[in-house]
């Protein structure tokens, strides 16, 4: 991959606009950053192209065997060391020292980044140590330079209220729930998925040879020959955990250790991961943190799929919340009371009139129709 020498060429700006997609996406985006970023792939064509290049990029750090690995360890706990001890000026003669004698790829990237903003910038010093590493590594074979491109890659992104089917290269199938992002890469050695928000259920073709991940939050999830369901709803409040079930076979549960692309590489297995089998399911916090893992019947599978929404001692105002995930509700809570109120029960989430209808028989709520809206206020005693 080659770009103009111009700064200012468009082909450099696009490079430059898909470096910055792809360190956001690592740290996960935000419903309104989700949205902005469908936004900017759908703009151009050239878009999507860029941003695969950087993904492609990162692969080959994948294909590291151990002593390139324990080199790149050695120089980034090298660089901790200095920057402890405020050694600025020799971090960054050394980067200066290692991007002059890097050959090839790595030259490009910071050659592509010179204007870049802050947040990308942090990036150069480590992206020189890689260079460095692999160049004094003798393990390291002609493969390691080859940069293999993303065999396939595609958003999907449901509307309110949509659903959407998807059958993917290998075989493997998704269901997107309704206001669902996410995105696929299948390269020649894994397969990824990464959920921005919403919920989705898979049923993987299992392959040994690639692994099948699911990254969510700071959570990822690898097939083990699966049928099941990944959920993250950030933009909800007090909803905002990665939750996983699993209908059939197994599921890998990890860690992701932050937004660092070099840190998730180095991290391999995850010691504090868990195995879901069928029945089970289990919730990780925004932080990545797993929770306990409890039972699962099987009718309380994704019924999403069946057109229902499931609430057990659910805050009231999270509850309106989901039914607004699938269309406006015209419904207001009137006041932190009655929003903290609690609901049980199961409902289809497309017809709110029945939900109208149970809710004043199992809390003391009335509603108050005015226009278009209607107020749950708390009854009258």
């Amino acid at each position: 991959m080659s770009l103009p020498s111009s700064a200012s060429s468009p082909a450099r700006d696009i490079d430059q606009q898909a470096l910055d997609w792809f360190v956001r996406r690592g740290r996960g985006l935000s419903v309104a950053e989700a949205a902005r970023f469908e936004a900017w792939l759908a703009a151009d064509p050239a878009n999507a192209d860029a941003l695969a290049r950087w993904e492609s990029d990162w692969t080959a750090l994948d294909a590291l065997p151990e002593a390139g690995i324990a080199a790149l360890k050695r120089e980034l706990a090298a660089q901790q060391a200095r920057e402890a001890a405020g050694d600025a000026a020799g971090a960054v003669g050394e980067a200066r020292g290692s991007r002059a004698a890097r050959p090839g790829f790595w030259a490009r990237w910071t050659s592509r980044r010179s204007t870049a903003d802050a947040r990308v910038r942090a990036y150069r010093p480590r992206l020189a140590l890689i260079g460095a590493a692999l160049a004094m590594s003798a393990a390291v074979s002609v493969g390691w330079w080859t940069w293999e491109r993303p065999t396939y890659v595609q958003s999907f992104a449901t509307a309110r209220g949509g659903e959407l089917d998807v059958r993917l290269p290998d075989g493997s199938r998704l269901k997107l729930d309704t206001a669902t992002h996410l995105s696929v890469a299948f390269r020649r050695g894994r397969r990824e998925v990464r959920l921005a928000d919403g919920q989705a259920y898979f049923e993987v073709e299992h392959d040994g040879s690639r692994p099948f991940d699911v990254f969510a939050g700071a959570s990822r999830m690898t097939d083990l020959g699966t049928r099941f369901s990944v959920r993250y709803t950030p933009g909800i409040p007090g909803n905002g955990d990665v939750q996983v079930a699993v209908e059939q076979g197994s599921v890998r549960v990890g860690h992701v250790p932050g937004a660092d692309p070099i840190a998730r590489v180095l991290a391999g297995e995850d010691a504090e991961a868990v195995i879901l089998t069928a029945g089970q399911q289990v919730s990780c916090d925004p932080a990545g943190a797993i929770g306990t893992v409890t039972a699962l019947e099987p009718s309380a599978f994704a019924i999403w799929r069946d057109g229902r929404v499931s609430f057990d001692d659910t805050p009231l105002s999270q509850a309106l919340a989901e039914f607004e995930r699938y269309g406006p509700t015209h419904l207001a809570l009137a006041g932190p009371d009655v929003a903290a109120l609690r609901i049980t029960g199961t409902f289809n989430p497309r017809h709110i009139e029945n939900f109208m209808r149970v809710l004043p028989k199992v809390q003391h709520v009335v509603l108050q129709p005015h226009g278009e809206t209607t107020d749950i206020a708390l009854s009258p005693r």
